[in-house]
């Protein structure tokens, strides 16, 4: 027995028979939840840098009342986040959230969490992505995954491969995709519905969204999308991966032992692979260390050409970005996005430099978009080439395909807006999950929007719920239709303290950047 809220509850532990074996979760009497759940083998040893493998099988239950540990990843004082566990190899591991009641084979919609943090940070364990409230008020279940990050998911050794040691490709895609095959083939003992699932992710995790639906090897693994805040162009070629990689064994200094790799120490690791994440965006702004790369296996071509030819996977998509993304950035200084002239100078003239076919636009057409003094036009520069622009060429290529339906983000406390943050990056995320758990004592609410943050959180609640149940974002009674984006009119459903929906809200920008894709290679 335990006391919540002065009444006495009665805590069960049920018990689901996955194909690995059993596991044992809690069901506190409004929510079931499984934690830790392993879904791939630790991928420590000569596993580094291969393609997940299955766990050994167990028979026994396994305990699920506690998350897993996070993947290992570099801690970055700039980026205070609260991971929910600590770091360790045996990092393959996802969450499962139902509500009491669910009994297997109900046929709920699944939403799956792919988490962000520039492919080099955060889990899956984060307190912000704990799925309560959707699965208790929304009907569905709810999971969310670890994957592996930075050097040890994102970093291209395949042409360092030797006779004895095999390197792959994009392991931390192969993560995800590999616990999409487990959601297939485990969620219906849970209550979910396996052919009713739903990937949604924001930041890098929406990038991993947006590159899923480009890649053959996810085909049918998922039947909805939602991509918030996706870096969609942040994807490069095998060149620029193995500078990177070049870069990255000179700060590790192993020499060209390239066997010795898969037994490196995992400290070792994380210390090369910080020094690459913070050095490469300075040496070309307006690049990551660590991201998705065009494999010609798991990535065939770059997600946004494929959407724009037609080739992406035909399933409705939802996709936005914040009205402030760069401002986070900025807050941080973080050079993840170019804001100053400077940086993003350099940016164009490297991309030039790469694509001298390609339309650069004009610093006077630019100008005339983006009016301001100081860093203010560098803000809305980085935000729309690394977020609004490539988000808009995705949704209008796959719209040839499947239903899309593109929002932006609006809304800001007040506190959020004096301190010139507004809705920045990420910043939507509480109302999504409908974590706001602190309610007043959140600093975020400390000069008042408690009441309307609370009732946006409840709209894209139930627009994101009713996306996941029968692929139509609808809001509750009463609140704007959200059309779909055509040519025709661009529908953009604006999420503020009201929704609305806006037709063509980008007209201007999307004027001034151009139909070209603008991106590094």
């Amino acid at each position: 027995m335990t006391a919540e809220s002065g009444t006495a509850v009665l805590v069960e532990h049920p018990v689901v028979d996955t194909r690995y074996g059993p596991v044992r979760g809690v069901d506190d009497g409004t929510v079931k939840v499984w934690r830790g759940v392993r879904y791939a083998a630790p991928p420590s040893g000569e596993l580094r840098w291969r393609a997940p493998r299955p766990p050994q099988p167990w028979t026994e239950p396994a305990d699920a009342t506690r998350v897993g540990p996070v993947c290992p990843q570099p801690v970055d004082p700039r980026i205070p986040l609260d991971l929910g566990a600590p770091q360790g190899d045996d990092c393959l591991t996802l969450n499962v959230w139902a509500s009491s009641g669910t009994a297997p084979g109900a046929g709920k919609p699944v939403l799956v969490w792919v988490h962000g943090g520039a492919y080099i940070l955060g889990s899956a364990a984060q307190p912000l992505y704990r799925g309560r409230a959707l699965a208790g008020d929304g009907d569905a279940v709810i999971v969310t995954v670890n994957y592996r990050l930075g050097a040890l998911g994102f970093l291209d050794l395949s042409s360092f491969s030797t006779a004895r040691t095999t390197f792959e490709s994009n392991t931390g895609l192969r993560d995800v995709i590999f616990a999409l095959e487990w959601v297939r083939d485990n969620i219906a003992a849970f209550g979910g519905d396996p052919d009713r699932v739903t990937l949604f992710g924001e930041s890098a995790g929406g990038g991993i969204v947006t590159t899923l639906l480009a890649s053959p090897a996810a085909a049918g693994l998922f039947h909805r999308a939602i991509a918030q805040s996706s870096p969609v162009t942040s994807i490069y070629d095998a060149d620029r991966a193995r500078v990177v990689a070049e870069r990255f064994l000179g700060a590790l200094g192993t020499g060209p032992d390239f066997d010795r790799l898969p037994a490196a120490p995992t400290h070792a690791l994380l210390a090369a692979a910080k020094r690459v994440f913070d050095e490469v965006p300075v040496a070309a702004p307006g690049t990551l260390g660590f991201a998705p790369i065009v494999d010609g296996d798991v990535v065939p071509d770059y997600p946004v050409q494929a959407a724009r030819a037609g080739r992406t996977h035909a399933v409705p998509l939802i996709i936005g970005t914040n009205k402030h993304e760069a401002a986070l950035f900025r807050y941080m200084k973080s050079p993840l996005l170019p804001i100053t002239p400077e940086a993003l100078k350099a940016m164009f003239t490297q991309i030039a430099a790469e694509q001298p076919d390609l339309q650069i636009p004009t610093d006077e057409l630019l100008g005339s978009t983006y009016p301001g003094r100081g860093k203010v036009p560098g803000l809305g520069v980085a935000r729309d080439i690394g977020f609004r622009m490539p988000s808009l060429w995705f949704a209008g290529g796959h719209g040839q395909v499947a239903p899309v339906y593109v929002y932006r983000f609006d809304w800001a406390t007040p506190l959020l807006r004096l301190i010139r943050l507004g809705a920045a990056h990420a910043t939507e995320l509480p109302y999504v999950w409908g974590n706001l758990v602190m309610g007043p004592k959140d600093p975020t609410f400390k000069l008042g929007g408690l009441k309307a943050g609370t009732a946006l959180s409840r709209r894209m609640r139930t627009r994101w719920l009713n996306f996941a149940a029968d692929a139509e974002p609808t809001g509750p009674d009463g609140e704007p239709v959200w059309r779909p984006y055509t040519d025709d009119d661009r529908a953009t459903l604006l999420f503020d303290r009201r929704d609305t929906v806006a037709d063509d809200p980008d007209r201007e920008m999307r004027a001034a950047w151009g139909d070209e894709v603008l991106s590094f290679r």
